[in-house]
């Protein structure tokens, strides 16, 4: 099995920071104005508000919370923005962004773009019978729309699976254990594909073996010792 990261990896870093990023933030409003409602939201609701608490336990500069259910919107908004600006991988950000996101693809306002050789060694690895998994900081719902309205058309077919932070961080060995525990594999038997070297040698530590993404726009890696391609048209076996 392959397991891919995204961002720096099937596609642009660019394409989540002058993209995605702004436009989770220039839709949050009106997406909350919609949505603030329902059930879906409430949910979501929840779990800011407990990482929210959490954030102002631990004397994070947090904005101030008031209200509740869609009263609460206001402050749902500028505690997501504080999250946004600083970058948190947040599991309750991820998921709000993928579902102002999820929208923006519907749409048509949003199209992927992946790095030519993508579809080229999907089409490849699964005619070769390997299975292919995405595990990304990006909700689930994120990572399938991201596939399913690609630049490359729908890729979203040859994914078996999908990971996100529920997961558990991408820099923890446990989630890639759990990973490989869920998908019934043996963690040598899974190879890691990513721009950031802590989460191979997360993956490592778990027993997986892994190739860093040496993509154009991706930042000089820091020292290390996993190898390197440019494509994935460098990825015939592990």
């Amino acid at each position: 099995m392959i397991l891919l990261d995204i961002e720096g990896t099937t596609t642009p870093i660019a394409f989540v920071t002058e993209t995605l990023f702004p436009y989770a933030r220039t839709h949050l409003r009106s997406y909350l104005e919609r949505h603030g409602d329902s059930p879906q939201y409430l949910e979501l609701l929840r779990t800011f508000r407990k990482e929210h608490a959490a954030d102002a336990q631990a004397r994070l500069n947090v904005p101030p919370w008031s209200g509740s259910g869609a009263d609460a919107r206001a402050s749902v908004e500028a505690y997501a923005e504080w999250l946004m600006e600083r970058d948190r991988k947040s599991p309750a950000l991820k998921e709000l962004q993928g579902y102002v996101w999820e929208e923006g693809y519907r749409n048509g306002e949003l199209i992927a773009p992946v790095f030519p050789d993508v579809p080229r060694a999907f089409e490849r690895w699964r005619s070769a019978g390997i299975d292919i998994g995405i595990f990304s900081s990006g909700s689930v719902l994120a990572q399938r729309w991201l596939f399913r309205c690609s630049s490359a058309g729908d890729l979203s077919r040859f994914l078996c699976c999908h990971f996100d932070t529920h997961t558990g961080p991408k820099k923890n060995a446990t989630s890639y254990e759990r990973i490989a525990r869920e998908v019934d594999r043996q963690p040598a038997g899974i190879l890691f594909v990513s721009d950031v070297v802590a989460e191979l040698d997360a993956a490592r530590a778990a027993g997986m073996n892994t190739i860093l993404s040496q993509r154009p726009g991706n930042p000089p890696p820091p020292e290390h010792d996993h190898r390197v391609v440019a494509s994935f048209d460098e990825i015939a076996s592990y």
